[in-house]
């Protein structure tokens, strides 16, 4: 199984303590030639955070016992980052740009390995995670999907201890031998303090809570300025409430207070760079996943989103070159406000889409998607009163 949205492939009683780093918080001087990310500092912080997350392990509070024996044993946690997009823009660097995929690249590279140091540095203070110190019967269906075990003499039925076969054997350490082949040598003596590091989740809630309306995760901004629908106490359908990007708010602060996402041309109109998740393509929604995935050691969601009218041709083979890139997964979402109105809705979507209402005498009425209906006493959006009566959750809340 995986975690809900498919950033943790887990086995049975499997639970993954998530966490994210908030990748807009290094930029220096953003919007400027002098934008950079500060990678030192990045590098401390993960290191920090991957103690924290080691910490919390120990008081997970998971209700069963055999998730409890599950996650003690293997010490697994998943960190990642939210706010690529952000800080993407932030840098002057355009979402899917071969300069951003390798910036993603570097992003992932340096929390696995700094995560990695502090596996070992936690090994020796703590002790490794207990599952390391087991050791683990070579099968054939191993040496088929490890033949390098073979090549090093190993035969069926023999054993190999669980902190060898996870250093020198995993394809994900031995890339990271590549570049520090000290620290796995070191790993693969002592045993690492947990068996999973890295997990890119949605972050969709801490993103607006936390870091103000940072992009979610990996992905780019949903759009710079659009509405989510939002549960309200006490309220009867969803209640669309306007945001904006954080890389929005930052240009408006320190560049242009006037700057506005409707404004391409003249003084108040946004860089280029300023690109939102349906301007960038399927395939280079791919390519920025492709990049992260290489150093994360769990999994990522992520969506490449699709506009409602993108053409079929080039989007038919989006899953072959997932698969082609070596992804665990992939995702594509293409808006339909007549069967699904999502959590994040843009403006436009709302106005070109026009909902059919029936009443029981018969009685039809239409409304475009962003215009008010009054209904039992409250004021709606026609498309939030439409999608909660016709999933039947109206007055639920």
């Amino acid at each position: 199984m995986t975690g809900q949205c498919g950033e943790q492939p887990l086995p049975p009683y499997g639970s993954c303590l998530l966490g994210s780093v908030n990748l807009t918080t290094f930029v220096r001087e953003p919007f400027t030639g002098q934008a950079r990310f500060d990678w030192d500092e990045y590098r401390d912080v993960v290191g920090i955070f991957t103690r924290m997350l080691d910490n919390v392990v120990e008081v997970n509070g998971l209700p069963l016992a055999p998730q409890r024996a599950e996650i003690e044993r293997k010490r697994r946690h998943g960190m990642g980052f939210l706010g690529l997009g952000s800080t993407l823009t932030l840098l002057g660097l355009r979402y899917g740009s071969p300069e951003s995929v390798s910036f993603t690249e570097s992003i992932a590279r340096e929390m696995a390995h700094a995560g990695w140091r502090e596996a070992l540095a936690l090994s020796r203070e703590k002790g490794p995670a207990p599952i390391m110190q087991d050791s683990v019967e070579v099968t054939p269906r191993i040496l088929h999907l490890c033949p390098e075990l073979a090549r090093d003499g190993y035969r069926a039925g023999q054993k190999i201890p669980a902190r060898l076969l996870h250093a020198r054997y995993s394809r994900y350490m031995r890339q990271m031998a590549e570049i520090d082949p000290d620290l796995v040598d070191q790993l693969a003596k002592t045993g690492a303090r947990f068996t999973h590091h890295t997990s890119i989740a949605p972050t969709g809630t801490i993103s607006l809570a936390l870091a103000n309306n940072a992009s979610n995760g990996i992905e780019p901004s949903f759009a710079h300025y659009y509405y989510r629908n939002v549960i309200r106490p006490g309220r009867k359908t969803k209640e669309r409430i306007e945001v904006f990007s954080y890389e929005l708010l930052a240009y408006r602060t320190l560049i242009d207070e006037a700057a506005s996402p409707d404004v391409h041309d003249g003084p108040h109109g946004l860089p280029d760079y300023f690109v939102t998740t349906h301007e960038v393509t399927p395939r280079q929604h791919v390519d920025i996943q492709a990049a992260a995935q290489k150093w994360v050691d769990s999994s990522i969601s992520k969506t490449a989103n699709v506009p409602t009218e993108f053409p079929y041709e080039e989007f038919k083979d989006i899953y072959l070159y997932a698969y082609e890139k070596g992804l665990k997964g992939c995702t594509t979402f293409r808006f339909n406000p007549a069967v699904f109105q999502g959590v994040l809705v843009k403006g436009e979507d709302l106005a070109n889409t026009v909902y059919r209402f029936v009443l029981e005498d018969g009685t039809q009425i239409e409304a475009r998607g962003d215009e008010a209906v009054e209904y039992d006493g409250e004021q709606h959006t026609a498309a939030n009163l439409f999608d909660a009566l016709k999933e039947g959750y109206y007055g639920k809340w």
